[in-house]
């Protein structure tokens, strides 16, 4: 088989005489990994259960045609009575191919599906640092993306709700 064109410019997901929906993952990356162990090696030696902070944030954009690019910023922090022992910024990335999807099912690809297709591969990266800063592997809990998907729709559908029945402000 030969290899013509770019994959980005180019998403060759069949034939061409399909109008079948298609979406799937092309290649997964680290974009952009932070390690910080600022109090070491005091923080070795630390004996008060420390406290994690987990945030997480999905972000998507158009790259090129039918190619997106999923983002999945992942931020875990240590912190005891004595300070921080480590920080881990993430930022893991996935490049998505669509095509004849409807809006609203590539925007559940792109928020819920591919997230969860990304998350594991995320999971073992912040393992393998929080290992690699000297302190034992942290591993992240299973996240219900549908789940959360379609809590926020349902949050946004009901603020857009409320906002229809307040009166408008005076210019």
């Amino acid at each position: 088989m030969a290899d013509d064109g770019n994959i980005i410019s180019d998403l060759n997901l069949g034939d061409g005489e399909d109008e079948a929906p298609v979406a799937g993952i092309i290649s997964q990356y680290v974009k952009d990994l932070s390690v910080e162990n600022p109090n070491a090696p005091e923080s070795f030696t630390w004996q008060d259960q420390p406290q994690l902070d987990v945030q997480f944030n999905i972000g998507a954009r158009a790259i090129e045609g039918e190619v997106h690019e999923v983002e999945l910023k992942i931020t875990v922090a240590s912190k005891a009575d004595a300070g921080t022992a480590f920080v881990i910024d993430l930022s893991y990335c996935g490049l998505v191919g669509m095509r004849n999807l409807e809006d609203q099912q590539a925007h559940a690809f792109l928020f819920a599906e591919a997230p969860r297709i990304l998350f594991p591969f995320a999971r073992r990266v912040i393992a393998d640092a929080v290992r690699d800063a000297g302190f034992p592997p942290f591993l992240l809990e299973p996240i219900d993306f549908n789940g959360l998907y379609v809590q926020q729709l349902q949050a946004q559908a009901a603020q857009a709700e409320a906002g229809i029945g307040e009166p408008a402000g005076n210019a």
